[in-house]
């Protein structure tokens, strides 16, 4: 069961932008584990015991399924209807569905994008349509849920040829064996050849070490993903590490907004604005050619000055693998230069996470943020927009 929260609900404004929105598969699948979920359960009520049971007094057999296509206001789906032997038994699924189809999109979406609990979900539906969903009912279609974030998560990524690799690790806390522990959530993002970005790997595990990120990388690899030109990340040694093994001959991007703050961190407390300044040109200039002289010109005007020792060395020392992104099509370098894209896609995770604070268990916290970043794949994917656009003989 995810974990209980408390928040306030504007039902009707949320109903309104949720029948505005459009809901991704995630979402229709849900609602076809529920319709079906639904129906069985009925046809239990009706037979008065479950399935397999022997009973020499029933009233009537279990006979199968049969499929029926029913337009939802998301699109049409493939609903499985149980029947019995005497045609007797009738599903209400469908005009109840009707009247609280609604309440059914909004506590999915809470539910599985949101975080919110069980107890919650029941609530909503109750609340909506007056109709009682248990909570242990709920539970099991969490778990049915399950296949759908990890077909996506597991999905081949051989279909395609990645350009640029954004890897990037977050915190969670998780309860496992009573005690509630930190976990690393690895998360990878990637622009594909043709432009078109895409969210393609989710893991989580213990902290940041050489170890876990080699694990992350090969399983994106057994998935077919192959060597990019360019990977951007912070500076982790293990991560690194990891690149350098895993990715023999593919550039490291080191993310040059991290490192432009490593370095202004070691400026004076007073009047280093312009200092500031001159060091975010160098990793904004035209033309590497122009961020190197840029680089000298730093160094010239404040070598002597003792208080800019420390920078002057972190600057000198890293810069090359921050000025990287300069061998890509100059169309390119605002993306690539730093990590700031993933960061983005980190802080919806962490506004989604936030309200839960700690995650039952692992799979929760895997559900969870998975159906998140699906969510925001969608997003993506709205009118065909492009990353960037590629010359067609690639550099």
């Amino acid at each position: 069961m995810m974990a209980q929260i408390n928040f306030t609900l504007n039902l009707d404004e949320l109903k309104e932008n949720l029948m505005k929105s459009d809901l991704n598969d995630l979402v229709k699948s849900a609602i076809v584990i529920v319709l079906n979920e639904y129906m069985e359960k009925e046809r239990d009520d009706y037979m008065d015991n479950e399935s397999y049971d022997r009973s020499l007094d029933r009233h009537d057999y279990r006979n199968g399924y049969y499929e029926r296509d029913y337009v939802l206001n998301v699109g049409k789906v493939k609903l499985k209807v149980p029947r019995t032997r005497t045609g007797q038994f009738s599903t209400e699924i469908f005009e109840k569905y009707k009247r609280c189809d609604q309440a059914f999109l909004l506590s999915l979406t809470e539910m599985f994008v949101n975080g919110v609990s069980t107890r919650k979900v029941t609530n909503i539906v109750k609340q909506l349509c007056g109709e009682d969903v248990s909570k242990s009912m709920v539970s099991n279609l969490t778990k049915e849920l399950d296949p759908i974030v990890n077909e996506w998560t597991n999905r081949p990524l051989n279909v395609y040829q990645y350009r640029y690799l954004f890897v990037d690790a977050m915190y969670i806390k998780v309860r496992e064996n009573n005690k509630v522990v930190s976990k690393a959530v690895y998360i990878a993002f990637a622009v594909r050849e043709d432009g078109m970005r895409e969210i393609i790997g989710l893991q989580i595990s213990h902290a940041e070490s050489e170890e876990n990120w080699a694990n992350f990388f090969e399983h994106l690899i057994s998935r077919g993903f192959q060597s990019p030109s360019l990977i951007i990340s912070d500076a982790h040694e293990g991560l690194k590490k990891a690149i350098q093994k895993k990715f023999i001959g593919t550039a490291w991007q080191r993310c040059s907004v991290h490192f432009r703050r490593n370095i202004s961190d070691k400026f004076p407390k007073k009047d280093s604005q312009e200092a500031k300044a001159l060091l975010r040109n160098i990793f904004e200039a035209p033309s590497l050619k122009v961020s190197r002289m840029l680089k000298e010109e730093f160094i010239d005007r404040y070598g002597d000055n003792q208080k800019y020792e420390k920078a002057i060395e972190i600057l000198d020392e890293g810069y090359e693998d921050a000025v990287q992104f300069f061998s890509e099509p100059p169309e390119a370098h605002v993306h690539i230069r730093t990590t700031n894209v993933l960061e983005r896609l980190n802080s919806e995770v962490r506004r989604r996470e936030r309200p839960i604070r700690i995650f039952p268990n692992h799979q929760s916290a895997y559900r969870l943020i998975g159906a998140v970043l699906m969510d925001n794949q969608e997003m993506f994917d709205i009118k065909n927009k492009k990353y960037t656009h590629f010359p067609d003989k690639i550099i």
